[in-house]
């Protein structure tokens, strides 16, 4: 069976979808769609522009199964909704290094994960892949684990002839992690030892990590592009939300902490987002840099 069907019977002929399919996987025939090929990269734009709801994909869901959020099912055209009040919100979400206590649903979660799906993906692979750590229990736990990783680089970094001897044969990268992070990191790891306080996740009560497939045509923009989601998502559902990368370093450069995490061998780890309920609020936008973007005329 094809994964694209077309209802002959309800089709007008207007060819729309076949003007707007990417892999050209449909066309007229006798003033009728067809899909002509085997398969496509079942993007739905067929599905999503036909006038007469003639197309249907074989597989797929109309909603995303949310179970904390209430669906629209009508699509907001472009043009049509407040740019102010969007642009408020991407000002107003911040990253949270404080949280409360108080413990995440795991239904929220994996809404916010299904939310993170509505991503765009290169060639529709959709090859991200999420593990949710739902307690604070597995984010003290993976914590730990990272602590332990950065323990031992912390040692090598401080021996000064391994980075010489890092940087004759493999470059600098051990000398600017000392330069750069050896200080910070070694008084955190101290303080977590010693007073237990959490300079990693900050008190979140739960994360999520976003792998991206090695197969998938561009994994790490996929994966990124869905972790914003999750991250504004997060704000309009009263959460706070923090990027964690030292966690996702340590993960890409120690195998057993993928093993642990569930990260299998065909994926990457690219964001780690801590995620809990804010023990504190801003009163006003952060500022940021001035952008000059530069021009590019082409003749």
């Amino acid at each position: 069976m094809k994964p694209v069907v077309i209802d002959s019977t309800r089709c007008s002929g207007c060819g729309t979808c076949a003007e707007i399919c990417p892999y050209r996987a449909i066309k007229l025939v006798d003033g009728v769609a067809r899909y002509i090929l085997d398969d496509c990269f079942l993007c739905s734009h067929c599905y999503a522009v036909c006038p007469e709801n003639a197309v249907s994909l074989s597989g797929f869901v109309e909603t995303l199964g949310c179970t904390t959020v209430a669906e629209q099912s009508e699509i907001i055209q472009p043009g049509t909704t407040d740019t102010a009040r969007l642009t408020a919100l991407m000002r107003s979400r911040r990253s949270c290094r404080k949280y409360k206590k108080k413990a995440v649903s795991k239904e929220l979660l994996e809404d916010l994960i299904k939310i993170g799906t509505t991503a765009p993906s290169g060639t529709n692979s959709q090859g991200w892949n999420f593990v949710i750590l739902p307690t604070r229990k597995e984010v003290e736990a993976l914590g730990r684990m990272t602590a332990e990783y950065y323990k031992k680089l912390n040692r090598m970094a401080k021996n000064p002839l391994l980075r010489v001897f890092v940087k004759l044969v493999g470059g600098d990268s051990l000398g600017r992690y000392y330069r750069n992070y050896y200080g910070s990191v070694e008084k955190a790891l101290k303080e977590w030892d010693e007073k237990g306080i959490d300079r990693l996740f900050h008190g979140a009560t739960a994360a999520i990590l976003v792998t991206g497939s090695t197969e998938a045509s561009c994994p790490a923009e996929d994966a990124l592009l869905a972790s914003q989601n999750i991250l504004l998502a997060a704000h309009t559902m009263g959460l706070g939300s923090c990027l964690i990368g030292f966690v996702v370093e340590a993960m890409r450069r120690d195998a057993g902490l993928n093993s642990v995490t569930g990260v299998l061998a065909d994926e990457q780890i690219y964001s780690v987002i801590a995620l809990g309920y804010p023990a504190l609020q801003y009163m006003r936008f952060a500022q940021r840099k001035i952008v000059s973007p530069r021009v590019l005329s082409l003749q």
